[in-house]
Protein backbone atom coordinates (compact mmCIF):
# COMPACT_ATOMS: atom_id res chain seq x y z
CA UNK A 1 0.00 0.00 0.00
CA UNK A 2 1.74 3.35 -0.45
CA UNK A 3 2.37 5.83 1.48
CA UNK A 4 -0.26 9.02 2.12
CA UNK A 5 2.48 11.48 1.13
CA UNK A 6 3.96 9.72 -2.03
CA UNK A 7 3.47 10.93 -5.37
CA UNK A 8 2.22 8.44 -7.83
CA UNK A 9 2.15 8.06 -11.49
CA UNK A 10 -1.34 8.31 -13.28
CA UNK A 11 -2.03 6.35 -16.82
CA UNK A 12 -1.46 8.90 -18.97
CA UNK A 13 2.39 8.71 -17.32
CA UNK A 14 1.87 12.31 -15.34
CA UNK A 15 2.80 12.73 -12.08
CA UNK A 16 0.35 13.52 -9.43
CA UNK A 17 -0.18 14.54 -6.19
CA UNK A 18 -1.81 13.00 -3.17
CA UNK A 19 -4.66 14.78 -1.26
CA UNK A 20 -2.26 14.85 1.96
CA UNK A 21 0.54 16.28 -0.04
CA UNK A 22 -1.46 19.21 -2.13
CA UNK A 23 -2.98 20.25 1.55
CA UNK A 24 0.82 20.44 3.18
CA UNK A 25 1.68 22.35 0.34
CA UNK A 26 -1.71 24.72 1.23
CA UNK A 27 -0.82 25.11 4.72
CA UNK A 28 2.69 26.29 4.15
CA UNK A 29 1.59 28.76 1.72
CA UNK A 30 -0.96 30.17 3.99
CA UNK A 31 1.13 30.76 6.54
CA UNK A 32 3.80 32.23 4.18
CA UNK A 33 1.22 34.72 3.61
CA UNK A 34 -0.09 35.32 6.65
CA UNK A 35 3.36 36.33 7.88
CA UNK A 36 4.22 38.66 5.55
CA UNK A 37 2.42 41.21 6.14
CA UNK A 38 3.40 41.95 9.76
CA UNK A 39 7.26 42.36 8.71
CA UNK A 40 6.66 44.31 5.57
CA UNK A 41 3.70 46.19 6.32
CA UNK A 42 3.39 47.55 9.74
CA UNK A 43 7.01 49.46 10.47
CA UNK A 44 6.17 50.85 13.73
CA UNK A 45 6.78 49.11 16.97
CA UNK A 46 6.04 50.48 20.85
CA UNK A 47 8.37 49.59 23.54
CA UNK A 48 8.36 50.49 27.00
CA UNK A 49 11.77 51.60 28.31
CA UNK A 50 10.79 51.29 32.05
CA UNK A 51 11.05 54.15 34.01
CA UNK A 52 7.75 55.68 32.72
CA UNK A 53 9.23 55.95 28.85
CA UNK A 54 7.22 54.32 26.10
CA UNK A 55 9.49 54.55 23.01
CA UNK A 56 8.04 54.53 18.80
CA UNK A 57 10.30 52.76 16.67
CA UNK A 58 9.27 52.96 12.52
CA UNK A 59 11.19 50.65 10.05
CA UNK A 60 13.49 49.66 13.09
CA UNK A 61 14.66 53.55 13.80
CA UNK A 62 13.51 55.30 16.69
CA UNK A 63 10.68 57.89 16.02
CA UNK A 64 10.08 59.41 19.68
CA UNK A 65 9.64 58.83 23.17
CA UNK A 66 6.57 59.84 25.01
CA UNK A 67 7.56 59.97 28.88
CA UNK A 68 4.59 58.76 30.90
CA UNK A 69 6.32 58.91 34.14
CA UNK A 70 8.28 61.18 36.58
CA UNK A 71 11.70 62.35 34.34
CA UNK A 72 14.69 64.32 35.89
CA UNK A 73 18.19 64.92 34.87
CA UNK A 74 21.30 64.95 36.65
CA UNK A 75 22.23 68.79 37.48
CA UNK A 76 18.43 69.72 37.35
CA UNK A 77 16.69 71.02 40.01
CA UNK A 78 14.71 68.40 41.85
CA UNK A 79 11.53 70.53 41.69
CA UNK A 80 11.84 70.00 37.96
CA UNK A 81 11.02 66.47 37.75
CA UNK A 82 8.01 66.23 35.43
CA UNK A 83 5.84 63.69 33.22
CA UNK A 84 3.37 63.39 30.45
CA UNK A 85 5.65 65.60 27.64
CA UNK A 86 7.43 63.74 24.47
CA UNK A 87 10.85 63.62 23.98
CA UNK A 88 13.55 63.17 21.90
CA UNK A 89 11.34 63.49 18.29
CA UNK A 90 13.35 62.28 15.64
CA UNK A 91 13.59 63.12 12.24
CA UNK A 92 13.05 59.88 9.44
CA UNK A 93 17.00 60.09 9.50
CA UNK A 94 17.99 60.20 12.82
CA UNK A 95 17.96 63.91 13.54
CA UNK A 96 17.26 64.55 17.39
CA UNK A 97 15.40 67.74 17.15
CA UNK A 98 14.53 68.76 20.84
CA UNK A 99 16.00 69.34 23.99
CA UNK A 100 15.09 68.72 27.44
CA UNK A 101 16.12 69.87 31.00
CA UNK A 102 18.25 72.94 28.82
CA UNK A 103 19.94 74.52 31.86
CA UNK A 104 18.87 78.48 30.17
CA UNK A 105 15.49 76.83 31.32
CA UNK A 106 15.40 73.59 33.42
CA UNK A 107 11.52 73.54 33.18
CA UNK A 108 11.28 73.35 29.14
CA UNK A 109 10.61 69.81 28.00
CA UNK A 110 11.22 68.11 24.41
CA UNK A 111 7.35 68.87 23.39
CA UNK A 112 4.95 69.77 25.95
CA UNK A 113 2.01 71.54 27.15
CA UNK A 114 1.28 73.32 30.19
CA UNK A 115 0.66 76.94 31.62
CA UNK A 116 2.47 79.45 34.01
CA UNK A 117 -0.81 80.33 35.83
CA UNK A 118 -3.40 78.01 36.77
CA UNK A 119 -6.32 79.62 39.05
CA UNK A 120 -8.36 77.43 41.41
CA UNK A 121 -10.43 77.75 44.57
CA UNK A 122 -9.03 80.83 44.69
CA UNK A 123 -5.45 80.00 44.72
CA UNK A 124 -3.10 80.32 41.84
CA UNK A 125 -0.91 77.37 40.70
CA UNK A 126 1.81 77.15 38.38
CA UNK A 127 2.19 73.88 36.00
CA UNK A 128 4.83 75.57 33.77
CA UNK A 129 7.88 76.20 35.64
CA UNK A 130 7.80 76.66 39.45
CA UNK A 131 5.42 73.48 39.36
CA UNK A 132 3.22 74.08 42.37
CA UNK A 133 1.04 71.78 40.26
CA UNK A 134 2.14 68.59 38.11
CA UNK A 135 1.07 66.58 35.52
CA UNK A 136 0.43 62.43 36.87
CA UNK A 137 0.00 59.45 34.72
CA UNK A 138 -3.47 58.09 36.04
CA UNK A 139 -1.78 54.58 34.02
CA UNK A 140 0.71 53.32 31.42
CA UNK A 141 -1.00 54.75 27.57
CA UNK A 142 -2.29 52.26 25.48
CA UNK A 143 -0.62 51.72 22.26
CA UNK A 144 -1.46 50.00 19.10
CA UNK A 145 0.00 50.21 15.34
CA UNK A 146 -1.19 49.44 11.60
CA UNK A 147 0.47 49.68 8.13
CA UNK A 148 0.04 53.32 8.33
CA UNK A 149 -0.04 54.76 11.86
CA UNK A 150 0.84 54.41 15.46
CA UNK A 151 -1.41 55.41 18.03
CA UNK A 152 -1.32 55.94 22.14
CA UNK A 153 -4.05 57.22 24.59
CA UNK A 154 -3.25 58.19 27.69
CA UNK A 155 -4.99 59.72 30.88
CA UNK A 156 -3.35 62.21 32.96
CA UNK A 157 -4.56 64.42 35.80
CA UNK A 158 -2.98 67.69 37.06
CA UNK A 159 -2.41 68.21 41.04
CA UNK A 160 -2.71 71.26 43.20
CA UNK A 161 -2.77 71.51 46.82
CA UNK A 162 -2.75 67.75 47.39
CA UNK A 163 -5.88 66.96 44.77
CA UNK A 164 -6.56 66.36 41.31
CA UNK A 165 -7.85 69.63 39.35
CA UNK A 166 -7.68 68.80 35.99
CA UNK A 167 -8.50 66.09 33.87
CA UNK A 168 -6.19 65.14 30.48
CA UNK A 169 -6.76 62.85 27.88
CA UNK A 170 -3.53 62.62 25.01
CA UNK A 171 -4.44 61.05 22.10
CA UNK A 172 -0.81 60.87 19.59
CA UNK A 173 -1.24 59.37 15.87
CA UNK A 174 2.35 58.97 14.02
CA UNK A 175 1.70 58.91 10.59
CA UNK A 176 4.63 56.64 8.17
CA UNK A 177 7.16 58.25 6.94
CA UNK A 178 6.80 59.52 3.66
CA UNK A 179 10.07 60.50 2.32
CA UNK A 180 11.95 62.74 4.39
CA UNK A 181 8.90 64.17 7.27
CA UNK A 182 6.97 62.10 9.65
CA UNK A 183 3.65 63.87 10.71
CA UNK A 184 2.50 63.56 14.35
CA UNK A 185 -0.96 64.33 15.43
CA UNK A 186 -1.68 65.77 18.61
CA UNK A 187 -5.36 66.13 20.18
CA UNK A 188 -5.25 67.01 24.10
CA UNK A 189 -8.46 67.42 25.70
CA UNK A 190 -8.82 68.95 29.54
CA UNK A 191 -12.07 69.14 31.84
CA UNK A 192 -11.89 70.34 35.28
CA UNK A 193 -12.08 68.29 38.67
CA UNK A 194 -14.86 69.39 41.26
CA UNK A 195 -14.05 73.26 40.34
CA UNK A 196 -13.48 75.28 37.55
CA UNK A 197 -9.99 75.90 36.79
CA UNK A 198 -8.64 79.03 34.98
CA UNK A 199 -5.94 79.09 32.53
CA UNK A 200 -3.61 82.57 31.45
CA UNK A 201 -0.68 83.05 29.73
CA UNK A 202 2.60 84.21 31.28
CA UNK A 203 1.98 87.56 33.24
CA UNK A 204 4.63 89.57 31.54
CA UNK A 205 3.97 92.66 30.00
CA UNK A 206 3.69 91.73 25.84
CA UNK A 207 4.10 88.08 26.35
CA UNK A 208 1.60 85.24 27.21
CA UNK A 209 3.24 82.30 26.54
CA UNK A 210 1.49 78.95 27.51
CA UNK A 211 -0.13 75.97 25.70
CA UNK A 212 1.54 73.83 23.40
CA UNK A 213 5.32 74.23 23.09
CA UNK A 214 8.38 72.94 21.51
CA UNK A 215 12.08 73.57 23.03
CA UNK A 216 14.94 72.85 20.37
CA UNK A 217 18.24 71.13 20.52
CA UNK A 218 21.99 72.90 20.40
CA UNK A 219 22.33 73.62 16.88
CA UNK A 220 23.74 75.55 14.06
CA UNK A 221 22.21 78.12 11.64
CA UNK A 222 18.54 78.93 13.18
CA UNK A 223 15.57 80.20 10.76
CA UNK A 224 12.35 80.44 12.61
CA UNK A 225 9.42 80.93 9.62
CA UNK A 226 5.61 81.39 10.67
CA UNK A 227 2.96 81.28 7.73
CA UNK A 228 5.56 81.24 5.13
CA UNK A 229 8.13 84.70 6.08
CA UNK A 230 11.36 83.95 7.53
CA UNK A 231 11.17 86.23 11.00
CA UNK A 232 14.49 88.42 11.71
CA UNK A 233 13.71 89.10 15.20
CA UNK A 234 11.47 86.74 18.25
CA UNK A 235 7.76 87.48 18.01
CA UNK A 236 4.67 87.77 20.86
CA UNK A 237 1.26 87.77 20.38
CA UNK A 238 1.22 87.69 16.81
CA UNK A 239 -1.60 85.75 15.10
CA UNK A 240 -0.08 83.02 12.85
CA UNK A 241 -1.36 79.67 11.23
CA UNK A 242 2.01 77.38 11.60
CA UNK A 243 5.20 78.00 13.13
CA UNK A 244 8.59 76.37 12.36
CA UNK A 245 12.17 76.12 13.20
CA UNK A 246 14.93 75.31 10.27
CA UNK A 247 18.77 74.61 11.84
CA UNK A 248 21.67 72.43 11.27
CA UNK A 249 22.29 69.79 14.09
CA UNK A 250 25.80 68.11 14.33
CA UNK A 251 26.09 68.80 10.46
CA UNK A 252 22.59 67.65 9.06
CA UNK A 253 19.95 70.28 8.34
CA UNK A 254 16.36 69.71 9.42
CA UNK A 255 13.10 71.63 10.36
CA UNK A 256 9.75 71.11 12.67
CA UNK A 257 6.82 72.56 12.13
CA UNK A 258 3.37 73.28 14.34
CA UNK A 259 0.14 73.66 12.82
CA UNK A 260 -2.86 74.06 14.93
CA UNK A 261 -6.06 73.05 13.78
CA UNK A 262 -7.97 75.63 12.37
CA UNK A 263 -11.59 74.42 14.33
CA UNK A 264 -9.80 74.93 17.79
CA UNK A 265 -11.13 77.51 20.10
CA UNK A 266 -9.34 80.63 19.45
CA UNK A 267 -7.37 80.31 16.08
CA UNK A 268 -5.66 81.06 14.72
CA UNK A 269 -3.41 81.24 18.03
CA UNK A 270 -1.25 83.43 19.53
CA UNK A 271 2.88 82.88 19.41
CA UNK A 272 5.95 83.27 21.31
CA UNK A 273 8.53 82.16 18.66
CA UNK A 274 12.29 82.48 20.17
CA UNK A 275 16.02 82.04 18.23
CA UNK A 276 17.31 80.61 21.40
CA UNK A 277 15.16 77.43 20.03
CA UNK A 278 11.24 78.07 21.43
CA UNK A 279 8.14 77.54 19.29
CA UNK A 280 4.94 78.12 21.62
CA UNK A 281 1.20 78.34 20.44
CA UNK A 282 -0.62 80.20 23.05
CA UNK A 283 -3.63 79.78 24.40
CA UNK A 284 -5.80 81.32 25.42
CA UNK A 285 -3.36 83.86 24.57
CA UNK A 286 -3.95 88.06 25.31
CA UNK A 287 -5.97 89.75 23.52
CA UNK A 288 -8.20 93.40 24.61
CA UNK A 289 -11.08 91.31 25.58
CA UNK A 290 -9.42 88.02 26.63
CA UNK A 291 -6.80 87.08 29.47
CA UNK A 292 -7.75 83.61 30.51
CA UNK A 293 -9.84 80.21 29.71
CA UNK A 294 -11.80 78.38 32.10
CA UNK A 295 -12.56 74.81 32.13
CA UNK A 296 -15.74 73.85 33.60
CA UNK A 297 -16.69 70.59 34.85
CA UNK A 298 -18.90 68.06 32.35
CA UNK A 299 -17.08 70.70 29.62
CA UNK A 300 -14.20 69.53 28.12
CA UNK A 301 -11.60 71.85 26.25
CA UNK A 302 -10.05 69.99 23.04
CA UNK A 303 -7.08 70.87 21.12
CA UNK A 304 -5.49 69.62 18.10
CA UNK A 305 -2.08 70.06 16.17
CA UNK A 306 -0.21 68.77 13.59
CA UNK A 307 3.71 68.10 14.14
CA UNK A 308 6.26 67.80 11.36
CA UNK A 309 9.77 66.55 11.52
CA UNK A 310 11.64 66.90 8.26
CA UNK A 311 15.23 65.69 7.10
CA UNK A 312 16.49 68.48 4.42
CA UNK A 313 19.44 68.13 1.54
Amino acid sequence: MPHANRRHTTHSGRVSETPATNFCKFAVGLLFVLAWPASSQDPFAWKDLGGGRMELRDGGKPALVYNYGPQHKEGAPEDRRRCCYIFPVYTPAGVSLLDDFPRDHWHHRGLFWSWPIVETGGKRFDIWMAMTARHRSAKAPAVSVSSSEARLEAQNFWQAGGQDIVREDLRLKVFRSQGAARELELELTWEAVGAPVTLRGSPERGKSYGGLSARFAAREGTILRADGEVLAKDEDLNERRWAELEAVYDGKRAILRVTPDEKNPGAPHQWCLRKYGFVGASFPGRTATVDGFTLQPGKPLTLKFRVRASDLP
